[in-house]
């Protein structure tokens, strides 16, 4: 093990030495050099697959190692009011333990690596330092793309404090024992973040955000409670800017539930003549007040872990270009000429490819599996995707004239609305519902509320978290205008209304329109919507079923309730205030 000038580093991989007892340690530098013998490690265990795309490889993880664990997900707080409804909580010495005879020569056998990342742009005073411990390479060389990873970002921790990270798939290997491709112990995981503590713990899982825990537990649930306590916002929220045919440039965030059409809008293609749009970031925004009094927002990370199953050359054309080499792909389907395949990237599907699991799969037989997992993933660097903005890595971040909020709703969101206020706004956001998808372990299809798209990964009480955003709000602030957006209404036939993709841009078009104050709208209960033929739609995409809204208002009473005290005195009236409105007309 080479050197740590980082004496907390130091301490820290010592007392993980002795609990995890590792064969050896490595210290990851981000050389290519190193990522060379990463990848040929992973090959030789047959982690990954050489692709005929340039540098890009396929894994197959355990079928039972997938996605999220959501019921397997911890915020253990000291107190278990501060991790509120929404969260799973356990006392934190008590489930420390737990987690200790767990750990307890959890790595026999195996490498610890030492990844030692930077959250935000170098040179950024927005940016966090942490550390990774895992025993997972395939976590390593993911990490390389999706983060600031090895020695410059160790340097830029200093002898400073920083968030730790312990991850390990929970499979110790005795001296004679052949490991398998995919080592996890899916019935012993645990994904558990300690808040004052600045720490995660992960144990079981080798698969996203369950092992890479740079994304969604630090740069969400940790820095979450960091923003709280510190006067920002860290939010699952992607970052684009558009451009008008006059060269003005505007910059927006939005928050979609995972699965539900951020990648795509992040990467959009323009089907207006002189519009385009440009990316900072496709997950995930840290935001910040300027000293213009503008929210200025940076994207923590460096790479995407996106969604693969459903991506094509319609749907995402710049994602396509993105992961055309460098990529890592998990759970797709490998063609017999070593590319890749999943279902909706091409409208006629291989004759014949191996599946996601390793099996045959083909037109011989009529296949009883799909060819790629519903939640199978590319990873892959900010810096390849051809529309990447020339300020995704800004060290102040760019400032930010509009909020999108969204979910997927077959029935009753309209396509588009703007927001009566900051207050109404927040409301929203914090009303935001969506029929759940592959990302998250569970039943697929179910409604569920999801508030500011953060029902996973916000790290305290959520009524907290609404209080948080109404406080945004101070003399001297100009707060973004908020909007919603619903690009999944179905007709009766089950058929989409919206074309969606690069059409979406006629709704980012409308919202500059309103911003710039050159277009009036209808002002509505649930707020300013656009005129059917501003976006050339049919009109039942704008349309307010008084039978729906007075079932969703009702339905949005009981769920605040479910935060008692916690929920804000402005989100009960707008609440009121709407469902009045529904029951007397």
């Amino acid at each position: 093990m080479k050197a740590v000038a980082n004496e907390h580093l130091k301490k820290w991989i010592e007392e993980m030495c002795l609990l995890c007892q590792p064969k050896d340690v490595q210290i990851i530098d981000g050389s290519d050099e190193e990522n060379k013998q990463l990848i040929q490690k992973l090959i030789e265990s047959k982690t990954l697959v050489k692709l005929k795309r340039p540098g890009s490889y396929l894994a197959r993880s355990n079928p039972e190692d997938v996605a999220r664990v959501e019921d397997r997900t911890f915020i253990c707080s000291k107190s278990s009011e501060n991790a509120g409804p929404t969260n799973n909580w356990q006392e934190p010495a008590e489930i420390k333990t737990k987690l200790k005879g767990l750990f307890q020569g959890c790595m026999r056998g195996r490498t610890m690596y030492v990844v030692p990342y930077l959250m935000g742009p170098y040179g950024s005073p927005y940016a966090k330092g942490a550390v990774e411990i895992t025993d997972s390479p395939y976590v390593v060389v993911n990490m390389r793309l999706m983060a600031r990873v090895g020695k410059r970002a160790e340097e830029a921790l200093g002898n400073s404090e920083f968030v730790k990270c312990l991850h390990s798939v929970g499979r110790p290997l005795a001296a004679d024992e052949k490991d398998v491709s995919w080592p996890c112990n899916p019935k012993e995981t645990y994904i558990v973040h300690f808040p004052e503590e600045r720490e995660v713990w992960s144990f079981g899982s080798g698969y996203g955000g369950n092992a890479l825990l740079n994304k969604k537990c630090f740069a969400l649930r940790l820095a979450s409670c960091m923003a709280r306590d510190e006067g920002w916002l860290a939010e699952h929220m992607l970052i684009i800017s558009v451009t008008n045919p006059e060269g003005e440039k505007k910059y927006f965030t939005a928050s979609f539930p995972s699965a539900c059409g951020k990648t795509n809008l992040a990467m959009l293609s323009s089907t207006l003549p002189g519009w385009k749009v440009e990316c900072v970031g496709d997950d995930i925004a840290w935001m910040h007040w300027g000293k213009d009094g503008r929210l200025y927002a940076v994207n923590p990370e460096a790479g995407f872990f996106g969604v693969a199953t459903g991506t094509s050359m319609k749907s995402n054309p710049n994602a396509m270009k993105t992961i055309e080499k460098n990529a890592i792909f998990t759970n797709v389907g490998l063609t017999d000429d070593g590319d890749v395949w999943w279902e909706g990237m091409t409208d006629v599907p291989p004759q014949h490819l191996i599946n996601w699991k390793g099996e045959e799969w083909g037109q011989a037989a009529v296949p009883t599996e799909k060819a790629a997992h519903p939640n199978s993933r590319f990873t892959a660097a900010t810096s390849q995707c051809p529309v990447v903005d020339p300020l995704y890595e800004a060290p102040l971040g760019v400032p930010i004239s509009g909020i999108i909020f969204g979910g997927r709703r077959s029935t009753t969101m309209p396509l588009v609305r703007q927001a009566l206020s900051w207050e109404h706004g927040v409301f929203l956001g914090a009303s935001m519902t969506s029929e759940t998808t592959a990302a998250a372990k569970g039943e697929v299809g179910k409604l569920r509320h999801d508030p500011f798209a953060m029902l996973p990964f916000c790290g305290y009480h959520m009524g907290d978290y609404f209080a948080h955003w109404l406080k945004q709000k101070v003399s001297g602030r100009k707060c973004p205008e908020i909007f919603y957006v619903n690009w999944f209404l179905k007709d009766d036939s089950g058929k989409f209304l919206w074309p969606g993709f690069g059409e979406n841009m006629k709704v980012l078009k409308w919202m500059c329109e309103r911003i710039d104050g050159k277009t009036k709208g209808v002002k509505t209960p649930i707020g300013i919507r656009p005129e059917a033929q501003e976006l050339g739609c049919h009109p039942q995409l704008l349309e307010i079923n008084q039978e729906s809204w007075k079932k969703e208002t009702k339905d949005l009473e009981s769920y605040f309730a479910t935060f008692g005290k916690k929920l804000p005195q402005e989100l009960l009236e707008e609440q009121k205030k709407l469902q009045k409105h529904f029951e007397c007309c």
